[in-house]
């Protein structure tokens, strides 16, 4: 009954979590319906990936007990494949749909990407975003967020429902600490979606927005980490321990990729001085580094401290 009760409480979550989501994109699809493309001003922001994401989820969690019962032992790997192929399905489809400015025509990726590169005050300033040429790989964050995300919390599901059908706890405090680090992240992602984290439109950033992307970044990897311990709990020091940090550093390291490819070989400047400054060579700052070894550092503490508390 526990499990039952779990499972129904953890899908009601996350199809009211995935309201506003669904909501933009039922309204963007009735009316590429109607007329063939969707007008600029109807176009509700940000509908890949998060809409996507939360299709993804609620099928996947909704059909969890049916792939429980065909594979068992499996559930986690079938059930997570099965997320990611509905993501991609639905991220492929939406991204078809035809942005209408005047009388130019555009694909709602390129929209988006407009979107990623100005920011609330650039809009503010100008109307609306500046046409961006369509580039494919700006959304290797993009791709890489939604799998995160997906895997993450049908991590926390699955491991819950498992910890619960079975009365076997002995995972409880990775998959708590999966379920903290992935609401962190997701709340992160929704203020980056309203604020931007209050960029200026310039390469220069504020300190507010320094810290606020950092955090971000570091987050994210963790996040990463945390999954990749969770599965190896128990294991060996370096299935535990170190797989999961590089895991989180080399997550943060493609999400920098990812954000290089967007800004045309650049990167944001956190600050002034030699610490914030591309390093000869590469585009990557000091400070840059820093962030992605934080990331692996503290994915590693968390996963220490959880695998002390277990022996």
């Amino acid at each position: 009954m526990k499990y039952k009760n779990f499972y129904l409480m953890s899908l009601l979550a996350v199809i009211l979590a995935s309201v506003y989501p669904i909501y933009m994109g039922f309204v963007t699809l009735s009316s590429y319906l109607q007329n063939g493309s969707i007008d600029v001003t109807e176009y509700p922001k940000y509908i890949i990936p998060y809409t996507p994401i939360c299709i993804a989820l609620i099928m996947s969690i909704a059909l969890m007990p049916l792939i429980f019962k065909l594979f068992e032992g499996y559930t986690l790997p079938v059930v997570s494949f099965l997320g990611t192929v509905i993501f991609f399905a639905s991220e492929f489809g939406f991204e078809q749909i035809k942005v209408i400015e005047g009388y130019v025509e555009m694909p709602l990726e390129s929209w988006q990407l407009s979107l990623c590169i100005t920011t609330p005050e650039v809009l503010r300033s100008i109307g609306e975003p500046i046409y961006a040429a369509n580039n494919p790989a700006f959304k290797i964050h993009f791709y890489l967020i939604a799998i995160v995300i997906i895997l993450a919390v049908l991590n926390v599901i699955n491991g819950f429902s498992k910890m619960l059908r079975e009365q076997d706890f002995c995972k409880k405090r990775p998959l708590i600490a999966q379920a903290v680090s992935v609401v962190l992240f997701i709340g992160l992602c929704i203020l980056a979606c309203f604020t931007a984290f209050y960029r200026n439109g310039t390469i220069n950033i504020s300190t507010l927005s320094a810290i606020l992307m950092s955090v971000f970044f570091i987050v994210f990897g963790i996040t990463a980490g945390i999954y990749c311990g969770s599965i190896f709990y128990g294991k060996s020091n370096l299935l535990s321990k170190i797989i999961p940090a590089m895991t989180a550093s080399v997550t943060t390291l493609i999400m920098y990729i990812g954000e290089l490819v967007l800004m045309d070989g650049v990167l944001f400047k956190y600050g002034n001085g030699f610490f914030f400054e591309p390093i000869e060579g590469i585009p990557f700052s000091a400070a840059d580094i820093v962030i992605i070894l934080v990331s692996g550092v503290i994915a590693y503490i968390v996963m220490r401290l959880l695998n002390h508390s277990n022996s």
